[in-house]
C-alpha cells in the first residue's frame, strides 16, 4: 500500500490518464504487426527462417536493453520528455518499415519501433506513480487492459488490411495510435515544470535519492520481482514462438486450429490485466497470485507434455493463464516503491533483467526441439523454470519499500 489519500481519477488529471492508456495501446503492435503478413511482406522482401528469426527476437532484447537506458535517459530529460521521445519513435519506426526497400532497413525500423516500445514499457509504471500514486492498482489494470487490446489487434487486422491496402499500410497503420498518444504526452510536457512544483507543495510523494539506479541488487524485493518478472517473459515469449508448431505436431492441430488456439492463448491476458493489479493493491501477500501463477503453469505444460491431443486449448488457456505473474509485477513497481524516482530504477532493473531472460525462451525452446527431435525437452524446461517462480512467492509474501530495504543495506 502507498499511504495515498485517494482523489477522484478526473481531479486534474484527465490529460495523465490519457496519456498512459494510449501509450500502452502502443507497447505491442508493432511486436504483432508483421508475423500475420509475413507471406505478404516476403514478397517484396524475402526473410527467411534466419531472416524472420532475428526480427522475433529484437523485441525483448530492445526492451531489455531500454532498461538500462530508459532509467538514465528519464533521469536527465524527466518521464515526460522521455516519453514524448518514445512516442516519436514509435511513428518513426513503422514508417521506416513500411518504406524499407531490403531486409537491412525493415530492420533497422524494427528497432527504432522496438527502443520506443521498450522506454515505454519503463516508464509506465513509474508514470502511474507519479500521477496516480493513489490509484496505483486502478491505473496499472488500466494500462495493462490496453496493452493486452494493442496485442490482440494486430493478429486480427493486419491481413486484412495487408490484403485490401497492401502489407506496407498494413505495417504502418498502427503508427496512428503512436500520433494519438504523443498528443497528450505533448500536453504534459508543457505543463510538467508546474506540476513538479504542485507536488512539491502537496508532498504526495517523497523526493528519491539520486544514486538508486546502480543499487537496485542491494534490495531483496527488486531482485525477486526480478525474478518473478523473469519466469513468464521467458514461458511466453517461448510459447508464442513455438506453440503452433507444438500443436501440430504433438496434438495434431491443423494450422488454423493452432494459430486459434494462440489468440485463445493472447486473449487470456485481458480479464488478468484487469483483476491482478486491483488484488495486489489490496493483498497484504502477493505471494499467492504468484503460486497461483506457478500452479497454471504446471498444469498447463503437464497437460501438453502428458496428454497433448485431450482439449488442447485448455492447456493453452492454463498455460496463459500462469501469466498473471506479469501484470503483478508491473503494479508491485509502483507498490513497492515510496518515489518515481525509485519506480524508475526498479522498473529499468526488473523489465531490464526479465526481457533479457525472455529474450532466451524461443531461443533455448527451439534448439532442444532440435537437438532432441520432440517436444518433451523444451516442455521441461518451461516446467523447470516456473518452478523458479518459488523463490518471489515466497520473499514477496510480506509488503515492504525497496527505499526501505537498500537503506538498511546502506548501515550495514
Amino acid at each position: 500500500m502507498t499511504g495515498a489519500v485517494p482523489r477522484s481519477i478526473w481531479a486534474g488529471r484527465t490529460v495523465a490518464l490519457l496519456a498512459i492508456v494510449l501509450i500502452a495501446l502502443n507497447l505491442r503492435t508493432a511486436v504483432a504487426a508483421i508475423s500475420p503478413i509475413v507471406a505478404f511482406v516476403s514478397k517484396d522482401i524475402p526473410l527467411g527462417a534466419v531472416g524472420f528469426g532475428v526480427l522475433g527476437t529484437l523485441p525483448p532484447i530492445a526492451f531489455a536493453s531500454s532498461g538500462i537506458v530508459a532509467p538514465l535517459v528519464a533521469r536527465r530529460l524527466g518521464i515526460e520528455t522521455t516519453m514524448v521521445l518514445a512516442c516519436a519513435a514509435m511513428i518513426v519506426g513503422p514508417l521506416v518499415r513500411a518504406v524499407a526497400p531490403n531486409y537491412a532497413v525493415l530492420l533497422v525500423g524494427s528497432a527504432v519501433a522496438f527502443t520506443g516500445m521498450g522506454f515505454g514499457n519503463i516508464l509506465l509504471p513509474p508514470s502511474v506513480k507519479k500521477y496516480f500514486p493513489d490509484r496505483i492498482g486502478q491505473l496499472t489494470a488500466a494500462y495493462a487492459t490496453f496493452l493486452s487490446i494493442g496485442t490482440a489487434l494486430p493478429p486480427l487486422l493486419a491481413i486484412p488490411i495487408a490484403a485490401v491496402a497492401g502489407w506496407r499500410v498494413s505495417v504502418a497503420a498502427w503508427l496512428v495510435f503512436a500520433v494519438c498518444a504523443l498528443v497528450p504526452w505533448v500536453v504534459m510536457r508543457a505543463r510538467a515544470g508546474r506540476i513538479a512544483n504542485l507536488e512539491r507543495k502537496q508532498t504526495l510523494v517523497p523526493e528519491a535519492r539520486a544514486d538508486l539506479l546502480g543499487r537496485m541488487p542491494r534490495s531483496r524485493t527488486a531482485i525477486a520481482m526480478a525474478i518473478a518478472f523473469a519466469v513468464p517473459t521467458f514461458n511466453g515469449y517461448a510459447f508464442f514462438a513455438w506453440l503452433p508448431e507444438l500443436l501440430k505436431e504433438r496434438a495434431g492441430s491443423p494450422p488454423e486450429q493452432a494459430g486459434a488456439i494462440l489468440a485463445l492463448l493472447a486473449i487470456t491476458g485481458l480479464p488478468l490485466a484487469l483483476v491482478t493489479p486491483i488484488l495486489a493493491s489490496r493483498m497484504h501477500n502477493v505471494g499467492y497470485i504468484i503460486w497461483a501463477g506457478i500452479a497454471f503453469f504446471l498444469v498447463g505444460y503437464l497437460g501438453l507434455l502428458l496428454v497433448p491431443t485431450v482439449v488442447p486449448w485448455l492447456w493453452a488457456v492454463l498455460s496463459g493463464l500462469g501469466s498473471v505473474i506479469f501484470p503483478l509485477c508491473l503494479a508491485m513497481i509502483g507498490l513497492r516503491t515510496k518515489s518515481p524516482d525509485a519506480a524508475v530504477a526498479l522498473s529499468g532493473f526488473v523489465q531490464g533483467i526479465g526481457y533479457g531472460v525472455g529474450a532466451l525462451g524461443p531461443l533455448l525452446f527451439g534448439i532442444l526441439r532440435d537437438v532432441s527431435g520432440g517436444w518433451t525437452a523444451p516442455l521441461v524446461l518451461v516446467l523447470a523454470v516456473t518452478l523458479v517462480a518459488i523463490v518471489p512467492a515466497v520473499l514477496l509474501r510480506t509488503p515492504s519499500f525497496v527505499e526501505d530495504e537498500l537503506a538498511v543495506a546502506e548501515r550495514l
